[in-house]
């Protein structure tokens, strides 16, 4: 397989099978850090990233105990 002068490489049919590509598809390529480049559609890029952000999310909260007032913190951030 060999990538174009425009970039393009075609994705073997069995393959866009799989994993579901059809015309249209929208992917997103993503470099792991092995080295190793996913092609994903990107609404399940979004999906994982919307996932990991709630789960970050639930794991902070009511973590946070300043002894601050709202209006304390948000001077803070201002400076």
């Amino acid at each position: 397989m060999r990538i174009t002068i425009k970039g393009q490489v075609t994705i073997p049919q069995t393959i866009r099978d799989a994993a579901g590509f059809h015309p249209g598809t929208e992917v997103d390529f993503v470099l792991g850090d092995d080295g190793l480049v996913r092609v994903i559609p990107s609404d399940r890029l979004r999906s994982e990233r919307a996932q990991a952000l709630s789960h970050a999310l639930t794991r902070l909260r009511g973590s946070a105990d300043t002894g601050l007032t709202t209006d304390e913190i948000m001077a803070l951030t201002r400076e």
